[in-house]
């Protein structure tokens, strides 16, 4: 349904230095670059996902909305957490078994450094 979705961000170094971080455990990398953008995903020039650096303030959407990212893993959402918390991230839930969601949801929850909501998610039976 979506061809990619992008983010306004205050700082396309800070946000490219958290990103880089807490996508690679998730297999996705930049495919795209330019002086104030970056485009992430899995194959050169096909972004999924972009920050792109704003002249004016960065305000994220108000509570409700976020942006969760398929893992390929539980050990991948752990590494995601861990990354987002060790690049200027916020906690918003700590990996674990979401079973209110489904009986193999498993998901972590972080702010990045503009306050976007974000979460990696998997449905691997273990």
């Amino acid at each position: 349904m979506l061809h990619h979705l992008s983010f306004a961000v205050a700082d396309i170094m800070r946000a490219a230095s958290f990103y880089d971080a807490v996508l690679a455990p998730l297999g996705y990398r930049r495919v795209y670059v330019s002086d104030n953008f970056i485009g992430y995903g899995t194959e050169d020039g096909e972004d999924k996902f972009a920050v792109w650096e704003s002249p004016d303030p960065v305000t994220p959407p108000a509570r409700g909305f976020h942006l969760a990212f398929t893992a390929p893993s539980r050990e991948a959402v752990d590494r995601f957490h861990a990354a987002a918390m060790a690049h200027g991230g916020a906690d918003r839930g700590a990996p674990g078994l979401r079973e209110n969601y489904g009986p193999h949801y498993y998901a972590a929850f972080a702010s990045d450094p503009d306050g976007y909501h974000i979460e990696a998610v998997t449905k691997e039976a273990v």
